[in-house]
């Protein structure tokens, strides 16, 4: 059972906190995509900072079956204890929202499938979503939030979609007019028909290559391939990617440094905000900044912020870093990652709309390095949620 009680709370607008009370706001975490367990370690991350002075909180899990239930903290504090690496068990008090604009609270359901009793739980103000990847940073869960008339943190539908699928990202920033690298896209149908066709159109990027799932993150399923030509490593590179995403993305390896900077959403017509860029530098023998690197190894990675460029290139990331933000009409948050050439040309690799949020991550941390801190960073995310309207804006 969870230690969350059930309450009951009643609120004539479904957007405005009743008078002397705190917004709700619904943390979110989980979720049915591979990083499944990085989510929860950043929801713990959020847990631990978000100012309770200011804010009440439910704390909502969703099982890899997809199935909502209310989880606390103390239990996600004691599974993780256990096994950093880890799923959350189905919890007894099944949540959800109804859709529709005159009740946002969330439902409890409680009993078996004969005997099920279903109850209002409370309402809820603002969800802040701490999901990673696919069915959750994507735009389908922002598209169900949308239906159900809840304001959230973060990108809407558009934006959350664009940014995870790293083909229409690039499509979206070269027409923004910034520098991407060389690329090729394999969509199911091609490989399917004419696997060594595919593959032909590889060679041309030269070696070595990464091999991406279109619509993954936190460097599952992407393989370093040093020569192209080499039908049996690229061959296996890109199934080893096609077990996350169907749709593969192969990028050139680019000469030159991969430097971050975190982008936050402006005040009303505001431009949006950028921090100092940081430079990962990988150590321990790691040929990418992988999934060990981020998460496990301990010591792997250091940060450098501000990263260790010019002035002039620093302003060029921050500059590049908005556009890139503004190129997939971002709302909220993003991280922007780039590559520094050697002769200080800068090309974007990727956004992330909703990047590792750990206080030891890159985009908290480049924050703090710029004068937000980790809590605060939260208040402005969660106030910018509330601030921005539903629907098509």
């Amino acid at each position: 059972m969870s230690s969350q009680n059930a309450e009951t709370a009643d609120h004539s607008n479904p957007h405005d906190a009743a008078p002397g009370t705190k917004p709700c706001v619904a943390v979110l975490f989980g979720g049915i995509s591979s990083e499944h367990s990085i989510s929860l370690i950043t929801a713990r991350g959020v847990l631990r900072a978000i100012d309770r002075t200011k804010w009440d909180v439910v704390t909502v899990g969703i099982a890899r079956t997809g199935e909502w239930f209310l989880y606390s903290q103390d239990e996600l504090e004691a599974l993780l204890e256990a096994n950093q690496i880890t799923e959350l068990p189905v919890g007894d008090q099944r949540v959800s929202l109804p859709l529709g604009q005159q009740e946002t609270a969330l439902l409890v359901r409680q009993g078996t499938a004969q005997t099920t009793e279903v109850s209002r739980f409370r309402h809820v103000d603002v969800v802040m979503p701490l999901l990673h990847g696919p069915y959750g940073e994507d735009g389908t869960l922002q598209g169900f939030l949308e239906l159900a008339h809840v304001p959230y943190v973060g990108c809407g539908v558009t934006a959350s979609a664009v940014g995870m699928d790293k083909h229409f990202m690039k499509m979206a920033f070269e027409s923004a007019g910034l520098e991407v690298g060389p690329y090729v896209v394999l969509r199911d149908r091609l490989w399917r028909s004419d696997p060594e066709g595919a593959m032909d159109t590889v060679a041309p990027l030269g070696g070595p290559v990464f091999v991406k799932p279109a619509r993954a993150g936190s460097s599952f399923g992407i393989t370093r391939v040093e020569d192209p030509t080499d039908r049996e490593a690229l061959r296996a590179a890109i199934e080893e990617a096609r077990r996350f995403d169907l749709k593969v993305v192969v990028e050139a390896g680019i000469v030159g440094r991969e430097i971050e900077c975190a982008v936050l959403e402006g005040r009303g017509t505001d431009a949006p905000r950028t921090s100092l860029p940081g430079e990962i530098q990988v150590v321990d023998q790691n040929n990418f900044y992988d999934f060990e690197a981020k998460y496990v190894s301990q010591g792997s990675a250091q940060l450098s912020c501000p990263a260790d460029v010019p002035e002039h290139v620093i302003a060029q990331i921050r500059e590049r870093a908005a556009q890139a933000f503004d190129a997939i009409e971002g709302e909220g948050l993003c991280r922007a990652d780039f590559f520094v050439t050697p002769d200080e040309r800068v090309m974007i690799n990727e956004v992330n709309t909703m990047p590792g949020f750990t206080p030891i991550s890159m985009y908290p941390r480049m924050w703090a390095e710029s004068g937000l801190e980790y809590s605060r960073l939260i208040d402005e995310l969660i106030t910018l949620a509330l601030e921005r309207p539903i629907g098509l804006r």
